[in-house]
């Protein structure tokens, strides 16, 4: 049914907790296949993978060449594209199934998941409301909080282009707010750091205006 894209490089201290999301999902049918797409890793990350079950793709040297080599690998009828340091939390697959239930192949929507972190502190819970609502007002989610798409919709989209950095936004505008769904259930993240907070205002304004994404990648 899902076939799980993971993109990666030098993930071996992030994999195995990603694999762990995906089990109960793979028990239960949901997951049909996981498909790590490295672009050179040097670590033990494809010793994992492999050890792991996962199929390994062997991508070009950037994010978006990893995430359609993994997307032209697939042979599941949907795609989740995942990053390494997400974990989707316990019965994700139970929602998944119901959003996957109600497709209309007239009118294809695609599904992102809450963001979280790990941490308890402060500072995580105001990036969690940052998030959600750069997400609600921007129609601009993190591309750590997945995404969940039909693969016919995938395709008729043209697939991620290869963008600097900006190839999530690209695809989350070219899906459009209308036929994004924001799932309840939580992508929780290994703390990182993320883009500065002006570098992201600049941004989320950049795309609220419309400005070709292959414009703002360049910035």
């Amino acid at each position: 049914m899902i076939s799980v894209i993971i993109p990666t490089l030098n993930a071996e201290r992030k994999l195995p907790r990603c694999f762990d999301s995906l089990i109960a999902a793979a028990v239960r049918g949901v997951v049909r296949e996981v498909i790590v797409a490295d672009r050179g890793s040097s670590d033990d990350t494809l010793l994992i993978a492999d050890g792991a079950g996962a199929r390994i793709e062997h991508a070009g040297k950037s994010q978006s060449a990893c995430l359609q080599a993994g997307a032209t690998a697939a042979r599941g009828d949907w795609l989740l594209f995942l990053y390494p340091e997400t974990a989707l939390e316990p019965g994700w697959e139970t929602e998944a199934e119901s959003f996957m239930s109600q497709e209309m192949p007239e009118r294809p929507r695609a599904g992102i998941f809450r963001f979280a972190l790990e941490d308890f502190g402060g500072e995580a819970r105001r990036a969690e409301a940052k998030a959600a609502l750069r997400g609600f007002i921007l129609a601009l989610p993190y591309g750590d909080q997945g995404l969940l798409i039909p693969r016919r919709f995938y395709n008729k989209l043209g697939g991620y282009r290869a963008l600097a950095r900006m190839e999530d936004a690209d695809m989350v505008r070219r899906i459009g707010r209308r036929r994004l769904v924001h799932l309840r259930a939580r992508a929780v993240n290994l703390s990182r750091p993320h883009e500065s907070a002006f570098r992201g205002a600049c941004l989320s304004l950049l795309h609220a205006l419309r400005v070709p994404t292959r414009v703002v990648a360049k910035l």
